[in-house]
Formats: C-alpha cells, sequence, structure tokens
C-alpha cells in the first residue's frame, strides 16, 4: 500500500510536467512549422522557463510555448554560462569512441600518449600547431581532415588523404610547404564527409579542433607547452 502511495504521489507531482511539455510542443509546432524537431523538453533553473533541445541546439521557452528565447543563459552569481555548460555535456566526445579508420595516423618515440586534431591543410593555425606537436614525445596522433575554408581545402584534403603514404604527405605539407601530388584513379574519400558530419554534430566549429584522451576539448592551437601539460593531465585522469 505504501509503494502504491509513494508510486500514486509521483504520477500526480509528474502529470503537470507531461501537461506543460505536451502543451509546448504542440504550440511550437502548431506555431513554428519551420522550427527544428524537438529532441527534449526539460525545466530551466529559473522558475517558468523550459529549454526546449534540438539536437545540439539549445532554446528557451515558457510554459505554454508562446514565446521563444535563443541565446545564453548566464548565471549571474557564478558568471557560469549555463547553455555552454550544457552544449558541452550533449557535445562531449568519448575518444576511444572517435571513428580512428577516418583518421591520418603518425606518432613519435614510444606512442603512449594519444590526441586527436582535427584540422584544415590551409589552416596557418593549424600549421604552427603541427609544428609545435613536432617538439612533443611519445604520443601517437590521430588527425582528423576536415577542410572548412573553402575548395581548395577539399582538394589539398583529397590529395592527401589519396597519397600512397597520407601521414607522410600531409606531415610534409604542414611542416614544409611541400605540396600534396595530385590524386589519381580510384580512391574512396567518403572519410571527409564522415568527419565533416561529425564535426557538425559535435560542435566542431574552427581548426585546430584538439580532442585528449580523457575527453577534454581544445578550440584551438596550442604550444608545445600546452600540449605537453594537457597531455601529461589527459593521460592521468584517463587511467
Amino acid at each position: 500500500m505504501r509503494r502504491l502511495a509513494a508510486l500514486s504521489i509521483a504520477l500526480a507531482l509528474a502529470a503537470p510536467a507531461f501537461a506543460q511539455e505536451a502543451a509546448i510542443r504542440k504550440n511550437l509546432a502548431e506555431r513554428l512549422p519551420n522550427f527544428p524537431k524537438i529532441d527534449e523538453v526539460v525545466k530551466s533553473p529559473i522558475p517558468g522557463l523550459y529549454e526546449v533541445r534540438s539536437g545540439n541546439e539549445i532554446f528557451y521557452t515558457d510554459e505554454q510555448g508562446n514565446y521563444i528565447v535563443d541565446g545564453q543563459l548566464i548565471d549571474t552569481r557564478t558568471r557560469a554560462n549555463l547553455t555552454q555548460e550544457r552544449i558541452d555535456k550533449l557535445t562531449a566526445i568519448d575518444f576511444a569512441k572517435l571513428p580512428f579508420k577516418d583518421a591520418i595516423v603518425w606518432k613519435q618515440g614510444t606512442g603512449e600518449r594519444k590526441m586527436a586534431v582535427f584540422a584544415d591543410p590551409n589552416c596557418g593555425y593549424c600549421k604552427r600547431f603541427e609544428r609545435d606537436l613536432n617538439e612533443v614525445k611519445n604520443v601517437t596522433v590521430y588527425t582528423f581532415l576536415y577542410p572548412i575554408l573553402g575548395p581548395d581545402s577539399i582538394e589539398k584534403s583529397k590529395n592527401i588523404w589519396c597519397a600512397k603514404d597520407r601521414s607522410a604527405s600531409w606531415r610534409e605539407w604542414m611542416l614544409e610547404g611541400a605540396p600534396p601530388a595530385k590524386a589519381m584513379g580510384q580512391c574512396d574519400m567518403t572519410a571527409l564527409q564522415r568527419n565533416a558530419e561529425f564535426g557538425r554534430k559535435y560542435r566542431i566549429n574552427g581548426t585546430p579542433g584538439i580532442v585528449f584522451e580523457d575527453g577534454k576539448r581544445s578550440p584551438g592551437a596550442m604550444n608545445t607547452e600546452q600540449i605537453e601539460k594537457q597531455l601529461l593531465a589527459s593521460r592521468a585522469a584517463a587511467k
């Protein structure tokens, strides 16, 4: 009887939340037919304000879906960006589940420490990062070609991916400025499409996009000292 009573109370408390979610979904769908597909509706930290999630996009609305807010929710007490924190959780990357078959792999020394980089061959910051990374010892680097800077970046990425030795072609271009040879014959380049889709899904909006073993992300270049420091921290955290 106690269990039934507890269940009844829980259902009674949940009913208003279900009703409000249903109202939000219904009203937004009817009034905004082009609004993205809603994946989740949950209460925000602000009373009466609901978070509406569409993929990795976050919006806010009232209890009836009468208004939509597209912006950042900031906690003024802590200055924390609650919207960004939520997006970071949604776009967190499990390093072990990265699509390594779509990456160019090279290592130095033992290669015991690991990191992944989403890079555009025409990105100046990527080239500087590659030079700094070249000084790091005992590391395995998974480079995902991520040509987002225009048609020439796509062409260079295709040539590098289709090279007999992808790693050598990539590093010769990034470190020495030696242009990759033009791809000849048949070559499966669907990896570049998958990398683009992965980047969009996980909001990799710039290059280099760096991911460490513990899932720590860095949206920009790091110098050798910073790379070394983060490799040590991430290695310890991943154990």
